[in-house]
């Protein structure tokens, strides 16, 4: 919990029908000042268990998109520095040791990257292009999220020095198949964004990026080394990636579905 001798942290979570993995997430965040969860119109108990967990929960039904709405998180929080944690994800114990020792004498202008390891149907993908770093951790005052609808990042100032921090956090993105196809199918058209901009696809042209995809993540990310949810998660991501250039072309050639 809190110390006096350390930089102060607030936690933000943006959820929606998050009980699955949202207990164990805030479990793993006992460690922190503060948890400011904002919900977008949840169904389930997630709403309940932020609360039950000493959360401070807020409710933005109006959806405004990824960026902006951990934005208003943000603007909730009170402590000194950001830790940006999604609802199915899990701090591990070698993280919160690296983040507690960071805290005790905070760098200044630095933004801090985290490693995300994902679990995928039944493993964690080390290889396949899914084991990365990206900024989670930040002075509140120093930056925030970008305004984008998906794949938000952090503003980066002008100047700002990077650390990327020992341990990982652990990504439990899909339940099972269904979910992931659900999840890959409302990311593609507001992450497209080709549409408005007047771009036109072809049948063709999703076959050869789809077929680029695989042969990226299963051969040049070495996904093969992932074993059977390797190559599974390579023939998916490539299918999502022929959906989305499938689904432009029937939009630009089909006059009653743009409608």
């Amino acid at each position: 919990m809190s110390q006096t001798t350390r930089a102060t942290i607030s936690a933000i979570i943006i959820t929606k029908n998050e009980e699955q993995i949202l207990p164990e997430c805030l479990a793993s965040l006992d460690w922190v000042d503060e948890i400011v969860v904002v919900d977008s119109g949840s169904t389930d108990n997630t709403v309940a268990i932020a609360e039950a967990a000493g959360a401070k929960v807020y409710v933005n039904a109006e959806w405004p998109g990824f960026g902006k709405q951990k934005q208003l998180a943000q603007s909730y929080a009170t402590k000194d520095w950001i830790i940006a944690i999604d609802a199915d994800e899990v701090v591990s114990p070698e993280l919160k040791q690296s983040l507690l020792k960071l805290l005790e004498n905070p760098p200044a202008d630095t933004l801090v990257e985290v490693n995300e390891l994902t679990w995928v149907f039944g493993r964690f993908l080390r290889h396949s292009g899914w084991y990365y770093s990206h900024v989670r951790v930040y002075p509140r005052v120093y930056t925030q999220y970008d305004d984008a609808l998906v794949h938000e990042k952090i503003i980066r100032p002008e100047g700002a020095k990077t650390l990327v921090l020992d341990g990982d956090l652990l990504h439990y993105s899909y339940r099972d198949l269904t979910h992931y196809l659900v999840k890959s199918a409302h990311y593609a058209k507001p992450a497209d964004g080709r549409e408005a901009r007047g771009k036109k696809s072809s049948i063709s042209q999703g076959l050869l990026h789809a077929l680029g995809c695989f042969l990226k993540m299963y051969v040049l990310k070495r996904g093969f080394l992932d074993g059977k949810q390797g190559f599974l998660i390579a023939v998916l991501s490539a299918h999502s990636t022929f959906v989305k250039y499938a689904d432009l072309w029937i939009r630009s050639n089909d006059s009653r579905a743009a409608k």
